[in-house]
Order: structure tokens, then C-alpha cells, then sequence
């Protein structure tokens, strides 16, 4: 099972051929939580830090201007440090 998360930092054009603005928004304060994915979340960071711990004790931070692709199947644990909001699409 791939359990990789997909950081990367597109540009407008990316952004604007996956349709990113119309997608829905999530906001989330400073906490930590743990959480799974029962589908693929591809999801693009307008404010905040996150560091995602995964089961294998590895971590990734995210940050404004990341696009993240979070692998369904993948069991971590969110860590907030700087508020999230963020654009999000569940699925293919």
C-alpha cells in the first residue's frame, strides 16, 4: 500500500487546469489529531504549518503554497502549529 504523501509547489497554471479555487475549503485551528484516509485527499495549503506523522515515525511539514496528494490507506497523525486553510477534493 502506498503510504507516501505528495508534496510539491505548483504553479497558476497547475492550479487553474485542476480547477483548485473551485474547490471546497477547510479551516482547521492550532491542535493535533489523529486521522485516516478512507479515500485519496488532494488538497492545495492558502494559510498554515502542519507537520503529518506517519505510522512509521517519518513526518512531513506543509506549508502555504503546497499542493498535497494524502494516499488512501494512510493512518497519521496531524500536528497544527499556524492555523490550516486549505482547498480539498476527495477521490480520483
Amino acid at each position: 500500500m502506498n503510504t507516501k504523501i505528495e508534496v510539491k509547489k505548483p504553479g497558476e497554471k497547475e492550479l487553474n487546469d485542476l480547477g483548485i479555487k473551485s474547490w471546497p475549503i477547510w479551516e482547521k485551528e492550532v491542535s493535533s489529531f489523529n486521522w485516516f484516509y478512507d479515500e485519496k485527499e488532494t488538497c492545495y495549503f492558502l494559510e498554515g504549518e502542519v507537520t503529518v506523522e506517519l505510522v512509521d515515525k517519518s513526518s512531513v511539514k506543509i506549508a502555504k503554497g503546497d499542493l498535497v496528494v494524502f494516499p488512501k490507506g494512510l493512518k497519521c497523525k496531524w500536528n497544527i502549529q499556524r492555523k490550516v486553510k486549505k482547498h480539498y477534493k476527495f477521490g480520483a
